[in-house]
């Protein structure tokens, strides 16, 4: 039974204090490997050029924003954060349709903001494979990519999309990792897009729900890092979390694929703080995971030991308007009040 993470009902102006500055140092040391994804369904969230100078102030040096949000791009000017930012679900089948809709795309919330450092741009979040969408996704892709390329950032900004592990078929032990069959008419034009303009793989991963969705079978120190030896040999290479297993299983499904040039980025993953499970979901956890995380993607995995692991937790703040599970409103690394949820503190 998982012990209670205590916290001062009236914490002093010095614990708040602490509290930053643990979080200050933390990211501090990381490097530029550790994003955090801004998301924006709250109606109690700081104005964005708040969240921006949060952002600095811990040195974040990484941010995921799902769509164009006009303020959070304004205040991200020469702030040289590095940007994943994300074309909405909803404009899919506009943009895949038309050139002239991608091109505006990209002139509207990319060129005209030259001063922002964008990294990648994520066409479409988390798409059902089999879905009504899915048609849309790589033509999509592919228009925003001529888009870039007309605008000479091709070498500068790299397009993909974001999956999560539902398409897997298998992944235990992960050199066992294959893609499910019905969804390879999505996924093999979209590997091939991202083999061709070597971009990355962007995987929404979070091994929360893989173990809370089988909590039987998997271990809760294994999905916490915590596990203090191998728990899964497969062949040579011995995993000792759940987060590198995930991670390793969809490269070998990719190199079954024709991808086993891509890198992974993991684009989002975390850890929620209340709102489920009272022995699962607790700031203790969420602390410990994420903490962890920060640590490891320092270095690789066992099948790709070269590392580090670009990776953006999920996300920066509690936000109450998200759908779902209670848990969903409970991912942030801050309330909305900009004080930290919990420390995260590698020493």
């Amino acid at each position: 039974m998982a012990k209670s993470y205590l916290v001062a009902r009236v914490p002093s102006i010095v614990s708040n204090l602490l509290l930053f500055g643990i979080l200050m140092a933390t990211f501090t040391t990381t490097g530029a490997q550790i994003g955090v994804c801004y998301g924006t369904l709250g109606n109690n969230l700081p104005p964005p050029r708040e969240v921006i100078s949060l952002y600095n102030q811990n040195n974040i040096k990484k941010m995921r924003l799902y769509g164009p949000n006009i303020d959070a791009l304004e205040a991200l000017r020469g702030s040289n954060i590095e940007l994943m930012l994300g074309v909405e679900n909803e404009r899919l089948q506009d943009i895949a349709s038309n050139q002239a809709s991608a091109d505006d795309w990209v002139q509207k919330y990319v060129i005209t903001y030259g001063n922002v450092n964008f990294k990648y741009i994520a066409v479409g979040n988390e798409i059902n494979a089999t879905g009504p969408l899915a048609p849309f996704v790589v033509p999509a892709m592919q228009r925003i990519q001529n888009a870039i390329f007309k605008a000479g950032l091709a070498n500068k900004i790299k397009v993909s999309t974001a999956v999560y592990p539902i398409i897997l078929q298998e992944s235990s032990p992960p050199s066992k990792g294959s893609f499910r069959q019905e969804y390879r008419p999505f996924l093999d034009p979209l590997i091939a897009f991202l083999v061709r303009n070597q971009s990355p793989l962007l995987l929404n991963m979070y091994p929360y729900f893989s173990y809370i969705g089988n909590v039987r079978e998997v271990n809760s120190q294994y999905a916490l890092f915590t596990y203090p030896s191998v728990l899964v040999q497969d062949g040579q290479l011995g995993y000792k979390n759940l987060f590198d297993a995930i991670l390793d299983a969809h490269y070998s499904a990719l190199e079954k694929t024709g991808g086993i040039s891509l890198k992974i980025v993991v684009s989002e993953t975390g850890w929620p703080s209340a709102g489920g499970d009272g022995q699962v979901t607790t700031k203790k956890n969420a602390r410990i995971y994420n903490s962890n995380v920060i640590k490891h993607v320092k270095g690789g995995t066992p099948k790709k030991p070269e590392g580090p692991i670009e990776t953006y937790i999920f996300a920066m703040f509690n936000e109450n308007q998200k759908q779902g599970q209670e848990t969903e409103k409970n991912f942030g690394l801050f309330y909305p009040s900009k004080k930290p949820v919990y420390p995260i503190n590698f020493n």
